[in-house]
């Protein structure tokens, strides 16, 4: 059996084993384990067997398999667990999600369809973001449990050493095993304050997704789906939530052009020379429909800012008649939402987009000192691009060494490289 397709269930399958363990065994660690040994044994027994007709369950049997023994094993481990179970069963008063249509369970307007019930690891979502936890830890643990990332892909999205980020996931499952967390979606009452932390969770496993932090490939197709995927079952089940609404917009418009992102050979190809017909229509048209609820009825969220920053982006024939006041504008709004240097250096690239080179470059430079852009390839990409334009060659090859040391993936080295030979 070819190794892509094994990848490939494992990929598809290794979430939902995990959450369901945590569900059934109520500790973290546990279900780790006894997960990556279930998907050591289909290394060994699937190539030559082929694939089971269910390979989710054959996994799900043979990691339980392997928990139980290690409880058997383990006396004093297993006492523990049952303690957790206990507090887990006194912890549910939450009501269930109503499929019925009628709109009730988790609050006025929201419910599931049938087709799509939020499964087992929205609720290890809810249990990663809560507020018990460090934000920083909190997404940290959900990209390595859920999303699958490994430790030094978690810490290159968050910019810090991989040292540091390991510390960060065992500190975050030393606090849900001390805390006694429960495995479970909040109640109504608690939803609305939850909610933030999983959005950002969905947004950070999209942004891996959208520029992997290293490997062969610019883009992991697999995890910006499965962060929309996830997206749209909170919107379902928080349809009130117009970050909700504005997170799932995001996600769809920059989605849209993944195709036209790369080249016939992988390499990155940038906004300006990308082939607009190649764009996903049905889903930017999506994406707009959600930008225009987002944006309705309060004051906006920064998740709805930056879908319609997208939105204008995938509504512009081409670079040149793209509406670049009307974004740095909403880049000022989103800098009073969420100031960070990330907005300052995109906003810096549309302000030179709408004043010229030197207003974008007179911006970047300003911010030299922020330690954070120190890791940030984008940042040193942005400079050589504005001293390029401005024909300071010199500067310009200088910043694309920098950004060259940096940067994680091969095809971007690749385009770095040739940047450097022009």
């Amino acid at each position: 059996m070819a190794a892509e397709a094994v990848e490939a269930v494992f990929r598809e399958e290794r979430g939902l084993l995990l959450a369901s363990l945590v569900r059934r065994f109520g500790d973290l660690d546990l279900a780790e384990e006894v997960t990556s040994e279930a998907i050591e044994a289909a290394l060994r027994h699937w190539p030559a067997e082929g694939v089971p007709a269910r390979p989710g369950a054959w996994l799900l049997t043979t990691a339980r398999r392997r928990a139980v023994d290690r409880l058997r094993r383990d006396r004093a481990y297993a006492a523990r667990l049952a303690v957790l179970a206990a507090d887990a069963q006194r912890a549910e008063p939450a009501p269930a999600p109503d499929v019925s249509g009628s709109g009730q369970g988790f609050g006025s307007g929201s419910g599931f369809g049938s087709d799509e019930l939020p499964d087992e690891r929205l609720q290890l979502f809810f249990t990663c973001a809560h507020p018990a936890l460090a934000a920083e830890d909190r997404t940290a643990l959900t990209l390595r449990c859920l999303a699958g990332l490994t430790t030094p892909e978690v810490a290159r999205a968050f910019l810090v050493p991989t040292a540091t980020m390991a510390q960060r996931i065992v500190r975050a499952k030393k606090k849900i095993r001390e805390a006694r967390i429960p495995f479970r979606v909040p109640g109504p009452d608690e939803l609305p304050g939850r909610l933030p932390g999983v959005l950002q969770v969905v947004y950070s496993v999209f942004t891996e997704g959208y520029a992997a932090s290293s490997g062969p490939r610019l883009q992991r197709l697999d995890l910006g789906e499965e962060a929309i995927r996830l997206a749209r079952i909170l919107r379902r089940l928080l349809p009130a939530e117009r970050e909700s609404a504005g997170l799932l917009a995001l996600l769809l418009l920059v989605h849209a052009r993944r195709d036209a992102r790369t080249g016939p050979e992988g390499e990155p190809v940038l906004l300006e020379d990308q082939d607009r017909g190649r764009w996903d229509r049905p889903m930017i048209e999506e994406g707009r429909a959600l930008v225009v609820r987002a944006l309705t009825g309060g004051p906006a969220g920064p998740y709805g800012v930056q879908a319609a920053i997208a939105a204008l982006h995938d509504e512009a024939t081409d670079v040149a008649a793209t509406d670049w006041p009307q974004i740095v504008a909403l880049y000022d709004v989103l800098r009073t939402l969420t100031p960070s240097p990330v907005v300052e250096v995109n906003r810096a690239v549309a302000v030179a987009m709408r004043d010229g080179p030197g207003a974008g470059l007179a911006l970047l430079d300003a911010l030299a000192g922020e330690p954070r852009l120190r890791a940030y390839p984008p940042y040193a990409v942005a400079r050589g691009d504005l001293l390029g334009r401005l024909g300071r060659d010199g500067e310009a090859a200088a910043a694309y060494r920098e950004a060259l040391e940096l940067t994680g993936t091969e095809p971007e080295r690749a385009a770095l490289r040739r940047k450097l030979g022009e």
